[in-house]
């Protein structure tokens, strides 16, 4: 074995070899090969444990083999320096900002201002609900093939302040889809069920 190695192995697939053996054998072979990997460079006339240990023995011999290579290889590494360390930053070092950027500014109202780095204005309109005719409903609601219902439809926006729940309608149309939804009959089978 090679010098400052104070370790080897045995793999779990030569247990069988192990196994196959009386326990005197198997007693004999596990202190042949510590002999072996501690360089005593021992002799066996036993003609079962050298056939049992050539296979163990020519395993140890690549792993040594495998493990000189990794040696060299870090021999290698180290005269060139080892990893290189990373450049420290320093205050004169890091970018300096001669006039610090201002942050966006944006404010929230009918229209939208939004503050660009070539200090131009851009507004974008927001669309405000209009409320549509009871004729308006009633057109929408023959297109989408509903009952003529646009002045229950009004009367019931008109109450409520063209409100859905708590919120302000945006879209009327929408709202008239969700009440088309809503009217539709329900249909009882069996009377255990009910389908909408």
């Amino acid at each position: 074995m090679a010098k400052n190695k104070k370790s080897f192995i045995l793999y779990a697939d030569q247990k069988g070899v192990f196994e196959q053996l009386p326990d005197e054998y198997a007693g004999k072979l596990i202190k042949h090969i510590f002999q072996y990997v501690n360089d005593e460079n021992p002799i066996s006339e036993d003609l079962i444990i050298n056939i049992a240990f050539e296979p163990i023995k020519q395993c140890l011999k690549r792993d040594l083999q495998r493990w000189e290579e990794y040696i060299d290889k870090q021999k290698l590494n180290g005269s060139k320096g080892g990893r290189p360390l990373k450049p420290k930053e320093t205050q004169e070092t890091q970018a300096f900002l001669e006039k610090p950027k201002k942050p966006d500014s944006v404010s929230v109202s009918d229209s939208v201002n939004v503050n660009v780095k070539d200090s131009s204005n851009v507004k974008k309109e927001t669309t405000r609900f209009t409320k549509p005719t009871q004729d308006q409903i009633r057109e929408y609601m023959l297109e989408q093939r509903m009952n003529d219902e646009s002045e229950r439809f009004y009367n019931y926006y008109e109450a409520v302040g063209w409100k859905v729940g708590r919120n302000p309608m945006k879209n009327w149309k929408a709202a008239v889809i969700t009440w088309k939804k809503n009217q539709q009959p329900i249909q009882t089978i069996n009377n255990n069920y009910r389908v909408l």
